[in-house]
């Protein structure tokens, strides 16, 4: 029985370090509202132009990727505008055509030079920032004119002193399993925000007052 109880309590411990290694990124990820708003912000004016929105990253990243575009495309609430919205990461067929001849750090710079335009926003998901891929994507992104967003983990990485990326976010953490929950929750509020400000008459362009 004593055995039983000590399982126990060790289970309950690692419970709470497990917590406690979330709480901390977590708190800093809120202490970023306002780079969050801004970014939020300028993604519902592009939308408002006629944008569209362009994401993509590498491995798990990827799956994100797809996420994001079909919350934008198919929102899960009731009632909310359909964004458009695609993941670079879902054509088999050019991302291995592109990696079999020009290499894998071109996969979503080859796709953005040809499938995006100006008024589009390009949004790189890495977990520590330095995914060469994801990185090459988002200079294409803004040598077009595009808006670009990068979410990333640790200490942001290589995009955090790109001139490439307009806004960063980053989840502050070097566990990955962490990076990747609260990049889900950051691409969550980018959505829940951007639907916030097309909600407001005037924010997204000038009013005329008679």
């Amino acid at each position: 029985m004593s055995d039983a109880v000590s399982g126990s309590d060790q289970a309950s411990d690692q419970v709470v370090l497990a917590f406690e290694r979330r709480s901390e990124p977590a708190r800093e990820l809120a202490a970023q509202a306002g780079a969050v708003a801004a970014a939020c912000h300028a993604m519902a004016v592009r939308f408002h132009q006629g944008g569209r929105l362009i994401v993509f990253g590498t491995g798990g990243a990827s799956t994100d990727a797809q996420h994001v575009a079909v919350e934008f495309v198919h929102p899960v609430i009731v009632g909310k505008r359909a964004l458009p919205a695609i993941s670079l990461t879902t054509d088999v067929a050019t991302v291995t055509g592109v990696a079999a001849r020009e290499g894998m750090d071109a996969i979503f710079a080859h796709q953005i030079r040809y499938l995006a335009a100006p008024e589009d926003i390009a949004l790189g998901i890495s977990a520590d920032g330095n995914c060469a891929s994801v990185c090459a994507g988002l200079s294409a992104a803004k040598a077009l004119g595009m808006l670009t967003i990068g979410l990333a983990g640790g200490d942001g990485g290589a995009m955090k002193d790109s001139p490439a990326t307009d806004h960063l976010l980053v989840a502050g953490s070097d566990d990955p399993l962490v990076v990747k929950e609260l990049q889900v929750t950051i691409y969550h509020v980018l959505w829940e925000l951007v639907h916030v400000f097309f909600e407001q008459p005037g924010v997204l362009a000038p009013v005329v007052v008679a």
